[in-house]
């Protein structure tokens, strides 16, 4: 039976270190950070528990300018991805390796004065093909 499916990751949370920011080959930009999002609960006994889920993040092209530029250890972000799963054998061990990864393909940065922009375009979504959302005139 054929059906939709959806790849679609949303997550708030705080990159663990600066973004590593790189070209391949061809030109292409890539950067790559981890965020952290956190989970906090009461146990039976009324203890407060937290737990930290680390998010491994890809960004291409544009994207990944923007984020190589303005994001920092800590930055507070929105992003919109896909999950994507890589493999590769061990040089070492001759073991097969994977990787889980959220390609991102749109960010917002949240930590600007409260406002919700991207700080080069202040476009409030920087997005993979770099488009940035117009702002209208109002007449009031």
């Amino acid at each position: 039976m054929a059906g939709k499916s959806l790849n679609k990751v949303l997550l708030i949370g705080n990159l663990g270190k600066d973004p590593e920011l790189s070209y391949t080959a061809s030109g292409i930009a890539v950067a790559k950070f981890s965020i952290a999002t956190n989970e906090r609960w009461k146990d039976a006994e009324g203890n407060v528990q937290e737990r930290t889920e680390w998010h491994n993040i890809i960004a291409w092209r544009k994207l990944a300018e923007i984020c190589g530029q303005y994001l920092k250890k800590g930055s507070k972000v929105y992003l919109e991805g896909k999950i994507q799963t890589r493999s590769w054998d061990d040089k070492n061990t001759g073991a097969k390796r994977y990787a889980t990864e959220v390609i991102a393909d749109d960010l917002i940065m949240l930590d600007a004065k409260g406002a919700p922009t991207d700080a080069g375009s202040g476009s409030p979504v920087a997005e993979e093909s770099g488009a940035a959302a117009e702002k209208e005139d109002l007449p009031f």
